[in-house]
């Protein structure tokens, strides 16, 4: 008699379909709560520069304006990964790419938070900008992570052909149809959290580091999600600061990115220069592989370092290599932060393979 599977072999209806098709399905934009405050960013116009002076005076004092805060304000630095520990949720001291926050504000309304954006003076010394990753490699200092290993034995047998090719992938970044945004509330010692983020524990913790608070005292709800490919997993600065102003103003605030906002947290795909050497035997197997990748990693650490490894950890996986050597470095640049765009750092590596694969054949 023929087992009978719950799932396997059958259609189950995916949960919030219904919801999502007629329009029903709240997302944390749509939510809204009594007395609500709305947040906005001041964000650097300079890729690369040290802030002198910040004086918010102006904008304080504007009608409607609850609260404005600073880099100092949330001095504690974060990061998605242990090693990536290099984030704050504004600007302190310096702005590392065009986009950086740098100052936020909570208002009764949005547009009331855009004109005191408007009243807040900051004073930059400029500094040179790294824009790219030949410019950066001349520049150890510039080097975030750096990876290499080797498995295998050189064949003894001489290569029938040999060859080297050199990649350029030019990085591309998210597009997903909800832009990010988040909805605080503090009750008493307690913050619950609404946002669009793919790891809410990890959000979580974050959360509990910068206010150096119980991780049991705050909640992380994510409502539906609409779309995210990796570009939502990080925490970002509007998560931080819609939680701080509405600890100071101890009424709800939200921030709802504007799409060029979204392309400023980035995280999309790194651009990577590659070069792949190979070794064939006159029957066409592969005698040996050598892999090299710098990649553009812009102003911080992200997912960088698990990125940089997955530029050569699976291309073994495909082919039979006696041999085979891999090293990478990525780079600090004053961009938007890369990270884990769907594949976290594979298809690069893998179109460079592919196109020299063919080239040799």
């Amino acid at each position: 008699m023929a087992r009978r599977f719950k799932y396997i072999g059958r259609s189950p209806r995916k949960i919030d379909a219904l919801a999502k098709a007629t329009g029903r399905a709240k997302y944390t934009d749509d939510l809204s709560l009594p007395g609500m405050l709305h947040g906005r960013f001041l964000r650097s116009p300079h890729a690369n520069a040290e802030i002198l002076a910040i004086d918010a005076s102006r904008a304080s004092k504007l009608a409607g304006v609850r609260a404005v805060i600073t880099g100092d304000d949330l001095p504690v630095r974060y990061g998605i990964i242990p090693v990536s520990q290099d984030e704050s949720a504004l600007a302190i001291g310096r702005v590392r790419y065009v986009g950086e926050p740098v100052a936020a504000v909570a208002a009764d309304d949005e547009e009331t938070a855009q004109e005191a954006l408007e009243l807040i003076d900051v004073s930059y010394r400029l500094l040179p900008a790294c824009l790219g990753i030949e410019e950066a490699a001349k520049d150890d200092g510039r080097r975030h992570q750096a990876i290499s290993y080797e498995f295998g034995e050189r064949p003894k047998q001489a290569p029938a052909l040999e060859r080297a090719d050199l990649f350029f992938y030019e990085g591309n970044t998210h597009l997903a149809l909800e832009e990010h945004a988040a909805l605080a509330v503090w009750k008493g010692d307690k913050l619950t959290l609404w946002c669009s983020s793919q790891t809410p524990f990890h959000l979580r913790q974050i959360v509990a580091k910068v206010f150096a608070m119980p991780e049991e005292k705050v909640r992380v709800i994510v409502p539906s999600l609409g779309g995210g490919f990796g570009g939502k997993l990080d925490p970002f600065s509007h998560d931080l600061c819609a939680a701080e102003l509405a600890r100071r103003t101890r009424r709800p605030v939200k921030f709802a990115l504007t799409r060029e906002e979204v392309f400023y947290c980035h995280r999309g795909r790194h651009p990577s220069l590659m070069r792949i050497r190979s070794a064939w035997a006159k029957d066409g197997r592969i005698l040996d592989l050598d892999f090299e990748a710098c990649l553009d990693g812009g102003a911080y650490g992200s997912f960088g370092i698990v990125c940089t490894y997955y530029h050569g950890a699976l291309q073994p996986t495909t082919y039979h290599l006696p041999h085979y050597g891999f090293r990478a470095a990525r780079y600090a640049t004053n961009k938007p932060p890369c990270g884990p765009k769907r594949g976290h750092g594979i298809p690069q590596p893998r179109f460079a393979l592919e196109a020299h694969i063919d080239k040799a054949a």
